[in-house]
C-alpha cells in the first residue's frame, strides 16, 4: 500500500472482526463509523467532539468526550492580550460507558451534555455549526456563556484511519479547519465577539479503541491568505502511520496532503521558539509561543501532562501544484500530550 493512502470507497470503517477494512486518508467520513462492531471491551472506546474557535487576541475551546471509564467535559477561554492567561474548567463524569451519546458521524446530530452547573451543545445545520454554552460559576464564581456559529461549505477536511499494533485497536478521526467563526463568548462582565473575516473555528472529532499509554504531537490554526482561506493540520504519535499520516495542509477548500512532521520543541522551555518541518520540505515554519495551557493530572492509574502552546507562526507551506505559500504571524497552536487512561 503506498504511502498516503487515500481511501475513497464508501464502506463499514470496521470489518466483522472489528478491524479496519482499510487503513489511510480521506476528504471526508466516507467510511462509516459503528459502534456496534467494535470487538473492545466498552471501557476501552474513546469518543469526543472538541471545537476551538480562535481570533489573534483570543479564543474558546471546548470539548464533550466519553472515554469509557471517564467522560471529560472541559471549556477554555484564553486571552492572548498584554499579560495572555488561560482558565479551563473540567466536569469529570465516573464510568459514563457511552451513556453520553456522542453521534457516530459528525455531518449530522446532535452533541450534548447537560447537568446542575454546565450545559453544553454542539449542532449540525445547514453547512454551519452551532455552539453553545452556560457555565455555572465557571471562574471565581463567575459564569461562563457563549452562542457562536462556524460556516462549513462545501470543502474537503482531513479524515485519518490509523491502526495501532494491538488487536481490535484503531482511532478514526477527522479534523474540519477552515470554519468561519461569528457570535460571542461572554465572561467576567466582557464580551469576546468572533468576527467571520479574520476568525475561524476547527473542529477536531474522534472516535477509536486507544491504547493506554500515548504521547502524541499536534497543531491547527487557520487564516486568510491572498484572500483565500489558508489552513494545516499537523500531528504524530497516534498509531501506526504506515498507511497515511494526518498531515494536511488547506487552501480555498481544497486538500493539499504532506508527509511526516517534527516538532523541535526546546528543551527547555515550551515558550521558547520552536522550528516544525515536513519531511518532503514543504512545511517550513518557525513558531514563536505567546501562552502554554499546561495542565498535569496524575490519579495513577489516569494520568496526563499537557501542553497547548498557542503562539503565532511564520514560514513557508508548499501545495500539490508546487505553488508556495508565505505564512506570517498567523496565530496557532501546537501541542505535546502524555496521557494514561
Amino acid at each position: 500500500m503506498p504511502r498516503n493512502h487515500e481511501v475513497t470507497k464508501k464502506q463499514p470503517l470496521l470489518d466483522n472482526k472489528g478491524e479496519l477494512r482499510e487503513p489511510g486518508w480521506s476528504r471526508s467520513l466516507i467510511q462509516e463509523y459503528n459502534k456496534e462492531m467494535i470487538k473492545a471491551p466498552t471501557w476501552r472506546i474513546k469518543e469526543w467532539d472538541y471545537y476551538l474557535v480562535l481570533s489573534d487576541k483570543f479564543a474558546g475551546a471546548f470539548t464533550i468526550s466519553d472515554d469509557g471509564y471517564i467522560g471529560l467535559q472541559s471549556v477554555s477561554l484564553l486571552n492572548f492580550s498584554d499579560n495572555p492567561w488561560e482558565h479551563t474548567e473540567t466536569v469529570l463524569n465516573a464510568l459514563p460507558f457511552g451513556k453520553i451519546g456522542l453521534p457516530s458521524s459528525s455531518e449530522s446530530g446532535t452533541t450534548e451534555y447537560k447537568d446542575k452547573r454546565l450545559q453544553m451543545k454542539f449542532e449540525v445545520l445547514d453547512h454551519r455549526r452551532h455552539l453553545t454554552c452556560h457555565f455555572e460559576n465557571y471562574y471565581k464564581g463567575k459564569p461562563f456563556d457563549c452562542d457562536i456559529y462556524l460556516e462549513q461549505p462545501d470543502m474537503d477536511t482531513m479524515v485519518i484511519a490509523t491502526p495501532w499494533n494491538k488487536k481490535h485497536a484503531f482511532y478514526y478521526n477527522q479534523k474540519i479547519n477552515c470554519m468561519r467563526a461569528s457570535g460571542y463568548i461572554q465572561y467576567d462582565g466582557k464580551k469576546y465577539v468572533f468576527n467571520p473575516n479574520s476568525d475561524f473555528g476547527t473542529l477536531d472529532w474522534g472516535r477509536g479503541v486507544w491504547t493506554y499509554d500515548n504521547t502524541w504531537y499536534w497543531g491547527s490554526g487557520n487564516c486568510d491568505i491572498n484572500g483565500k482561506s489558508f489552513g494545516f493540520n499537523i500531528g504524530y504519535g497516534f498509531g501506526n502511520t504506515k498507511a497515511a499520516t494526518e498531515n494536511i495542509i488547506f487552501y480555498n477548500n481544497k486538500a493539499n496532503k504532506l508527509d511526516d512532521i517534527t516538532f523541535h520543541i526546546p528543551q527547555n522551555s515550551y515558550m521558547e521558539p520552536w522550528t516544525i518541518t515536513s519531511s518532503d520540505g514543504r512545511f517550513d515554519m518557525n513558531f514563536i509561543p505567546v501562552l502554554d495551557r499546561a495542565a498535569c493530572l496524575d490519579y495513577k492509574i489516569i494520568a496526563s501532562d499537557q501542553h497547548q502552546v498557542f503562539g503565532k507562526m511564520s514560514g513557508t507551506a508548499i501545495l500539490d501544484d508546487g505553488t508556495k505559500i508565505q505564512v506570517k504571524d498567523m496565530m496557532c497552536f501546537a501541542e505535546k500530550v502524555h496521557n494514561k487512561y
